[in-house]
């Protein structure tokens, strides 16, 4: 499939392609976001229920909110969302995490839409959706402003956009790059960009230009100790997330 042109960096899709069947193996390339997941999943589902009123006690809080999970890789997030009851459209410029991301669907019993495309290509199409999930992905495209603007389109009118990437600090060049990459061997070297990595200041300006509203952001901190990841209200010195909405007029 030849996507239309787009903010895709063709270099970072063949990172994440070359790992592409490992994305379900806890103990392996993925093994940060396997760790990491329950933090973000925390984050994600909290900030959906408030804004949506929803109650996660019940069997499918999302029943009947449309979603966008935009990078999804192998499905790590997608499928917590369909179980949640969410219509879930995961979507993934590196075709090569496709294949991978079905089986593992259909393997859990599980209905998601996954289509190799962009962000850009589904606003073009019209596409909307109540909530878009853009975790860890703005930090490889080639141009974020036109990225988060096309992510604007894709939201319905007081839709949530919750994006979570890397601040660019001396410590995460050491947590992310240095430790992550070199010293724990968690993923390849090259990964990441530290150049490409956006402040949490930088990042809200980025979303304020693209139309959208931030109304919180949150760090998640790793502890070397307890190996645990936690959401702190303080430090966003390494990875962080943002919530925003798109204005309702």
């Amino acid at each position: 499939m030849q996507l239309a042109e787009t903010t895709v960096d063709a270099s970072e899709i063949a990172k994440f392609e070359a790992m592409a069947a490992e994305w379900w193996d806890p103990a392996g390339k993925f093994k940060p976001l396997h760790m990491l997941n329950p933090c973000r999943l925390d984050y994600i589902t909290a900030q959906i229920a408030g804004e949506f009123d929803r109650d996660l006690k019940t069997l499918e809080p999302f029943k009947d909110l449309r979603l966008l999970d935009i990078g999804c890789g192998g499905g790590l997030l997608s499928e917590p969302m369909a179980r949640l009851g969410a219509e879930v459209v995961g979507a993934d410029a590196a075709e090569g995490n496709l294949p991978v991301a079905r089986v593992h669907a259909a393997q859990s019993g599980l209905e998601i839409d996954y289509r190799h495309t962009t962000a850009e290509a589904l606003a073009e199409a019209g596409e909307q959706f109540d909530v878009v999930l853009n975790m860890e992905v703005i930090e490889h495209v080639a141009s974020p402003p036109d990225f988060l603007a096309a992510c604007h389109d894709l939201l319905k009118p007081g839709g949530l956009h919750l994006c979570s990437t890397l601040n660019r600090t001396a410590k995460s060049y050491a947590a992310a790059i240095v430790g992550a990459e070199h010293v724990m061997r968690w993923l390849p070297r090259g990964t990441h960009d530290w150049s490409k990595f956006i402040t949490p200041d930088e990042l809200f300006d980025l979303l304020r230009g693209a139309g959208l509203e931030p109304v919180d952001r949150k760090g998640f901190v790793f502890n070397p100790i307890s190996w645990h990841w936690s959401i702190s209200d303080r430090d966003l010195s390494v990875n962080y997330v943002t919530a925003s909405l798109r204005p309702r007029s």
